[in-house]
């Protein structure tokens, strides 16, 4: 979950010039106030109190709030967190005033935040405070998973009502985490039927997920008939990933993307796993091209990060058999066992793993070594058709789409929307500044610098195009 892997997806993004095909922006920092629509207030003010300088005077609640091991305390942790929760609740609120139909957040989609505890490196549970902005317009909203991992923090959060249908296709089985999501998991009370989940086990290929992800959505949208539709695109459901064990391909994994797309609904589309950041860098680079209808060429345009991608500099790999660079290296050691190699002699750690795999195994160059590990399908046709059966029968037991007294929710809303207003700014609040009544003695933090600079790193066509340069 490092950062390092967005900033990748976008200067991938840049490189191959789709910037200029949609809108950017920089997203709000969340408001407390905000975060504490879904999680405790208690909690959301120990994220804002806790530093890696502090955490040992606070071992208690570090327990209470799960924080450490798979959820560290790091330097600026709210602060990372208002940043990409902000970007989805913007997401949300664009599609709801109609100023965008498809909006993207590629550092959301941290789908296992609870409402009192970290869970997975996920500390605010961006996708239920999108949910829950989308909620204010549209009367049923669907959640759509495609992470290896159960999307388990919204699903529990939506687990009592039908305002929200959740969809989420995941390992399942082995201990692998989080451990929930069973095919039996589908609702209480008024959200019975509601929670729908598509266990699978490792090595799911594209042809068997892209067939099940099609009947199992074209059936839920008929049934429910959303309002808006969210979309988790975790990549580490691709072949290869560090902590996957699915064998998908970027184009099998953005096959889903294009699906959701051709429903014409109002679509939020985030990201979330994924341990291979080239592959991610590469997954989420083609999905936004498909959001965006446009076809990418195969060979990746220089960018800052094109190191990453050596030595293919491919965007998508032959064959959809994807490994990290992890699998890559314990193959490496194998092959240099098995011809009695030393890792000193080849000065392993200095050479990448692909190159140094090509050495041993005396590869031609047309030959990527990217084929030569492939993840065993355990889903039998017996078994899918198993799941699909009773994922379509609990739909069955949904008549109709459930119906929403749209006007006393109106009412509801506009009340809060009140209060809510003296809280925090409004949607899209951008303050104005008269630098000739400021105080040059005066400190400003950063983010109030952020907003009356020019960033050189933001590109856009027009006079104030920082890289502009006059010809002639």
């Amino acid at each position: 979950m490092k950062p390092h892997r967005l900033c990748m997806t976008h200067h991938l993004v840049l490189s191959y010039d789709l910037h200029k095909k949609m809108e950017i922006y920089r997203p709000h920092k969340a408001y407390p106030v905000e975060l504490a629509q879904f999680h405790s207030a208690d909690y959301v003010e120990f994220l804002h109190r806790i530093t890696p300088d502090t955490q040992h005077l606070f071992r208690q609640e570090l327990t209470k709030y799960n924080l450490g091991e798979d959820c560290p305390v790091f330097e600026n942790l709210f602060e990372f967190c208002q940043i990409y929760a902000g970007g989805t609740i913007d997401a949300a609120r664009r599609l709801n005033n109609q100023l965008c139909d498809i909006a993207i957040n590629w550092a959301g989609g941290l789908h296992h935040a609870k409402k009192c505890e970290a869970s997975g490196f996920c500390y605010i549970n961006d996708l239920v405070l999108g949910i829950l902005e989308l909620l204010k317009y549209h009367a049923r909203v669907l959640y759509i998973d495609i992470d290896v991992h159960h999307g388990d923090g919204v699903e529990e959060a939506f687990y009592f009502t039908d305002r929200v249908m959740t969809v989420s296709f995941h390992k399942f089985g082995d201990l692998f985490f989080p451990g929930t999501g069973d095919v039996k998991e589908i609702g209480e009370r008024e959200g019975k039927f509601y929670a729908i989940n598509v266990p699978l086990k490792d090595g799911i290929d594209d042809t068997s997920f892209t067939r099940l992800f099609k009947t199992i959505i074209s059936k839920v949208v008929e049934t429910y008939a959303p309002g808006a539709i969210v979309l988790q695109c975790g990549a580490d459901s691709l072949a290869g990933d560090r902590l996957g064990c699915f064998n998908l391909s970027i184009d099998g994994h953005a096959e889903c993307v294009r699906f959701v797309k051709k429903f014409n609904l109002p679509l939020l589309v985030t990201g979330g796993g994924g341990y291979t950041k080239e592959n991610v860098a590469r997954c989420w680079t083609v999905e936004t091209g498909i959001l965006l209808d446009t076809e990418l060429p195969n060979e990746i345009p220089e960018n800052e990060y094109i190191k990453y991608f050596a030595p293919e500099c491919s965007l998508r790999i032959p064959n959809g058999h994807i490994v990290s660079r992890l699998d890559t290296f314990k193959l490496s050691l194998a092959r240099a066992n098995q011809h009695g190699l030393s890792c000193e002699i080849y000065g392993l750690y200095d050479i990448d793993p692909t190159t140094f795999l090509r050495m041993v195994c005396n590869l031609p160059d047309d030959v990527l070594p990217f084929s030569l590990i492939e993840q065993e399908n355990l889903n039998s046709k017996s078994y899918l058709s198993t799941i699909k059966m009773q994922v379509l029968e609990n739909l069955r037991s949904i008549q109709h789409a459930p119906s929403v007294q749209m006007q006393e929710f109106i009412i509801l809303w506009l009340l809060i929307a009140v209060i809510y207003e003296f809280q925090v700014p409004p949607d899209f609040y951008i303050p104005e500044f008269d630098e000739d009544e400021q105080n040059p003695d005066e400190r400003m933090d950063q983010h109030t610098q952020d907003k009356q600079i020019q960033r050189d790193d933001e590109f856009y066509e027009g006079d104030n195009d920082n890289d502009h340069m006059d010809v002639g």
